[in-house]
């Protein structure tokens, strides 16, 4: 049993391993760089009474061992909202998932007819192996369906043509989902939310109801982050891991931190990491292969921005996000806080919607002023018709560096060799979570990743590969020629 472990960063990953190890009786120090939120991406800020969730996170995982946790955590204040999200285009709404009845008024029925024989003639002629977004969208869905509600907003996050990004981005996203599913499940009735424990079958994409902290994502990890303080544990913010170094003459792993050059934390047995998989490899003062850096430096991500309105009293849209299909338009969606919680608004009846904008931190619009960007996106609201002019009274601007890792034609070659490379180099060191592993995955799958490293680090026994975790936070052995999901049921590594 290990005496002490280091974790980097404060994010689902990295406070559900701290969580559990702390639980367990290890030591854990935590080093988060922001200064004053745990949770990463999926923490809750706040400003003059009002929360935003960075991105909008449904607690929906198909692991009970993960459902229970955040039960475990918050037995009190997870609440179970409905679901409503639309799609906006050509200026109409499309609920999601789709009703049949619906897209067929929209979008009038010669054009409902050409996209059903646009999606008979996809699945009669089917294509070769899809190699990126649009091939693999168009295969699966047809080439009308796919120009009208995927290629648009696909762009806007991505920053790039469909054709540049990988299919395997499409095939963890839109797992499962076709269109006899969401067709068939648009004409039945609205069924109610599976309990907890019997979610294994369900397809996230069409998903009616979930559950959701009271104030927050970030509520959760705030409540587990003082949880691991009690615990003996140490979460230590504004604490940015600038250099790592293994040394097993001094018990393994040493950290220094930005600003405190000399200053080592440790001894560590093991390290987890959740900070961006480009960054560690440039972290580790212990000789690296080149390649490993060649590869580290190859690696992309898009960046985020926030803009928090908040308006006036006055009538507001039911949806918890609204999905911008509009080219002319540079918001990618639109979330309406006090449909996530009410306790996410300060009560006065004001309303609050956040402004999503997919962006590179290089692009004019991740460097314009907030008050720019605040006007910028009242102006794009009242475009919408969601909001009158003059009704903002007030607005936050929240930059999220780093969001989404991008999935290129070769990321998952630099993965492979990034991964190889550190198994080989780097005992004891273990990357967790969306951008520890490069992975555009959900809170829970984040989790489940952190899971299978504590169970590596205080079972002797177990050889579990955090990197098979899937989308939906699923472990997946692969073997020769084939592979299979067991949800709820860890395995050992394969052995190829």
């Amino acid at each position: 049993m290990p005496d002490s472990i280091g974790i980097i960063g404060a994010g689902p990953a990295g406070i559900t391993a701290g969580y559990l190890l702390s639980k367990a009786g290890i030591n854990v120090d935590i080093f988060e760089a922001d200064p004053t939120y745990v949770g990463g991406i999926s923490r809750t800020v706040v400003h003059n009474g009002f929360r935003f969730d960075i991105g909008g996170h449904r607690f929906f995982s198909k692991s009970k061992e993960i459902e229970a946790l955040w039960s475990e955590i918050l037995p009190h204040d997870m609440i179970t909202r409905d679901r409503l999200s639309r799609i906006y285009y050509k200026k109409n709404f499309y609920t999601y998932p789709l009703e049949a009845s619906e897209v067929v008024t929209n979008l009038g029925k010669t054009e409902s007819f050409l996209c059903v024989a646009s999606y008979l003639k996809a699945k009669i002629t089917p294509r070769a192996q899809a190699s990126n977004l649009e091939e693999w969208v168009t295969g699966k869905f047809g080439s009308r369906l796919y120009r009208t509600f995927f290629k648009s907003y696909s762009e806007k996050v991505w920053g790039k043509a469909c054709s540049e990004i990988s299919a395997d981005w499409a095939a963890q996203r839109i797992k499962g989902l076709s269109l006899t599913t969401a067709a068939l499940a648009s004409l039945r009735p609205r069924p109610p939310a599976p309990p907890p424990d019997d979610r294994t079958k369900q397809i996230k994409t069409l998903i009616t109801a979930f559950r959701y902290p009271r104030l927050g994502p970030g509520m959760l990890w705030e409540v587990a982050a003082e949880r691991i303080r009690c615990q003996g544990g140490r979460v230590m913010m504004d604490s940015r891991v600038q250099r790592l170094e293994h040394d097993p003459g001094l018990g393994g792993w040493h950290l220094e931190l930005t600003g405190n050059p000399g200053i080592r934390h440790g001894p560590y047995q093991h390290v987890i990491s959740s900070t961006p998989l480009g960054s560690i490899i440039s972290a580790i003062a212990n000789p690296l292969p080149a390649e490993l850096h060649i590869a580290a430096r190859g690696l992309s991500y898009r960046d985020f921005l926030l803009v928090a309105l908040i308006l006036r009293p006055g009538p507001s849209f039911p949806d918890q996000w609204l999905y911008i299909h509009d080219p002319d338009l540079q918001v990618g969606r639109i979330q309406n806080f006090a449909n996530w919680s009410p306790d996410m608004v300060d009560g006065s009846g004001r309303r609050c919607y956040g402004m999503e904008y997919f962006c590179f931190s290089h692009d004019a619009i991740w460097n314009l002023s907030d008050q720019e960007l605040i006007a910028m996106a009242a102006r794009e609201l009242e475009a919408l018709g969601l909001a009158e002019q003059g009704e903002v009274v007030d607005g936050c601007v929240v930059r999220q560096a780093k969001a989404y890792p991008v999935y290129d034609d070769a990321y998952q070659n630099r993965i492979d060799t990034i991964k190889s490379g550190l198994a080989r180099h780097c005992p004891g060191l273990h990357q967790v979570g969306r951008n520890g592993m490069h992975r555009y995955n959900n809170q829970d799958h984040s989790m489940m990743t952190a899971m299978l490293t504590v169970r590596n680090i205080l079972e002797a026994e177990s050889d579990l590969d955090p990197w098979l975790v899937n989308q939906d936070a699923e472990y997946i052995e692969t073997t020769t020629g084939s592979s299979f999901e067991q949800p709820g049921k860890l395995q050992p590594k394969s052995r190829l």
